[in-house]
């Protein structure tokens, strides 16, 4: 008999069989490494965070197994989970609340000559320990007064022959999960969703181009009937061609916003090609985060090239302070929302809570590396811009702009340019979350970069469309408004993820939460970062399009 609990590691003594690179007779190692709450992925603790070698702290055991605490040991490189109590919850009147301590635990570990296949742990033969409320009560032959616990915790282990060989050792871990396998696939939701987008983009196209087909005709049968004073009728977005490409203002944040726009683009990219590829190994969520952490300082080039690029391009002057701007644009509300979540991990105790030589490596990662990329690409761009070319001259005296109607006002745009691409990605949206904020296992990459080219497409579509509605009626303000119109996505998916914590997760607690909506919020910046940056491209070629397709002086 010995303390499970107690010790660092457990040597389990080799009955029978080989041991992977061992000879016959010697240990093989099971580590103990974290435990946390069943429903709440992201909130793990040390093992010996529990009160189990600390008999005096009974009440914070019973609290911990009534919120499902699961451990997790390695052996051999194999994950194996558990449960630390048992928990029973029946009846109504009288109700029933039990909760049980497992003292014994059954090792079963598969082999196959001298490799080992497989480890799990069982308790089905095993009756816990129940944890009686209240002192003076003798429960199961274990002594419980004043608050305090002694119990004798054991293990044994049954060995069992496999023909699977050591190389296909990933197939049995894949078969079997201790988590639940709630991530199926509806290929029927899937490619409904694909089809609807297909035939909204189909029907924005078709309409738009027989639209600016007739505008097109109505327009240089004017210019060649002699009519020169365009302004004594409605002539829509012909009128305002003197004024549609008058630059901005707040020019230098409109081009820190393409600019990380693109480098978040160039990114996702990568990522999903990497990911398709097969770069990643699907059981270990930590690889696409470190990859992208570290691609995100390597793609900040891009960033600082395209926004310094376009911000010359549009006269800006004051190219030092858009660099600067461009660099700290997400990289600043991220560390801060970084800061609170790991500030919160560190001080309930939490194995997420990263090291002080990590977060100093992070840093390094973006002093030496990111904010130089950013300054050199931004160097590049404003080098190599050159002139903004515009088809149509613009005035010194900006027109008028008339009343708009309600439905053409900036909140509408945006509630209609973000909801088309969210309901593009909103059934594969569930899935991306599951895998995050859960514990299922994400491999359909083929289909989520068709999802996401869709979204792309989406998302120029419609901001296309909404501009064209806002030149119609005379008002050249496009600039800012295409990226609003189709960046509010972010704002649905953040509403989306605060519908997923209520009502299709379990997760609870503050660790957990301020993890969730901190970087839920993260990611919806970043959407609506990307989305905004497609957007704008995407109205400026329509734009410059048009205007170069009808006589003008």
């Amino acid at each position: 008999m010995i303390g499970l609990d107690c010790i660092l590691l457990l040597i389990l003594h080799l009955s029978l069989g080989w041991a992977l690179s061992y000879k016959q007779g010697e240990n093989v190692t099971l580590y103990v490494n974290k435990v946390g709450p069943y429903h709440n992925p992201q909130e793990t603790y040390h093992y010996y965070t529990l009160p189990v070698c600390r008999p005096e702290k009974v009440d914070q055991l019973r609290e911990a197994i009534e919120e499902l605490f699961y451990f997790e040991f390695v052996l051999d490189d194999i994950p194996i989970w558990g449960f630390v109590g048992y928990l029973e919850e029946s009846g109504f009147l009288p109700h029933s609340h039990k909760v049980g301590l497992w003292t014994h635990l059954d090792f079963n570990i598969e082999y196959n000559g001298n490799a080992v296949i497989f480890a799990n742990v069982s308790v089905k033969d095993v009756k816990p320990v129940i944890l009686e409320e209240g002192a003076g009560a003798v429960v199961g032959g274990v002594g419980v007064g004043g608050h305090s616990l002694t119990v004798t915790h054991t293990y044994s282990v049954h060995w069992f022959e496999s023909n699977l060989p050591h190389s296909r050792r990933a197939e049995r871990l894949r078969d079997y999960s201790f988590f639940p396998k709630t991530l199926e696939i509806h290929w029927l939701s899937i490619i409904n969703s694909l089809v609807l987008v297909v035939l909204l983009l189909g029907f924005v196209i078709i309409i738009l181009m027989r639209v600016l087909k007739n505008d097109f005709a109505r327009y240089n049968v004017e210019e060649e009937a002699g009519c020169d004073d365009l302004d004594q009728g409605d002539n829509g977005w012909k009128i305002i061609h003197t004024d549609v490409f008058r630059f901005p203002p707040y020019k230098s944040l409109l081009c820190s916003v393409l600019g990380v726009g693109a480098q978040f683009l160039t990114l996702a990219t990568v990522i999903i090609v990497m990911a398709l590829l097969g770069m990643f190994n699907v059981h270990r969520h930590g690889a696409i985060n470190s990859a992208a952490i570290v691609l995100y300082a390597l793609t900040s080039c891009v960033s600082g090239y395209v926004s310094c690029c376009f911000y010359t391009q549009i006269n800006g002057q004051r190219w030092v302070w858009n660099i600067i701007l461009t660099s700290s644009l997400f990289s600043a509300p991220l560390f801060f929302t970084w800061s609170i979540v790991n500030s919160v991990h560190w001080f309930s105790g939490s194995t997420q809570a990263l090291p002080a030589t990590t977060v100093l490596l992070l840093l390094g990662a973006w002093v030496l590396v990111g904010f130089p990329l950013t300054v050199i690409g931004g160097i590049v761009g404003k080098n190599r811009a050159g002139s903004f070319q515009a088809p149509c001259r613009t005035r010194n005296i900006a027109r008028q702009i008339p009343a708009q109607p309600w439905y053409k006002h900036t909140a509408v745009h945006m509630a209609i340019g973000g909801f088309l691409p969210f309901s593009a990605i909103s059934v594969e949206l569930y899935y991306i979350f599951a895998t995050v904020w859960g514990r299922e296992v994400y491999t359909l990459y083929g289909i989520l970069l068709c999802v996401f080219a869709i979204l792309l497409s989406v998302g120029a579509c419609i901001s296309v469309a909404l501009t064209y509605f806002l030149l119609s009626g005379e008002d050249y303000r496009w600039w800012w408004r295409s990226i609003l119109s189709t960046g509010s996505t972010g704002i649905f998916i953040f509403a989306y993820s605060v519908f997923y914590y209520w009502n299709r997760s379990s997760m609870s607690g503050l660790v957990q939460s301020t993890e969730f909506f901190g970087y839920s919020l993260l990611t919806s910046m970043v959407f609506s970062l990307m989305l905004g940056s497609v957007s704008f491209w995407a109205s400026l070629a329509f734009i410059r399009y048009i205007y170069c397709s009808i006589k003008m002086d």
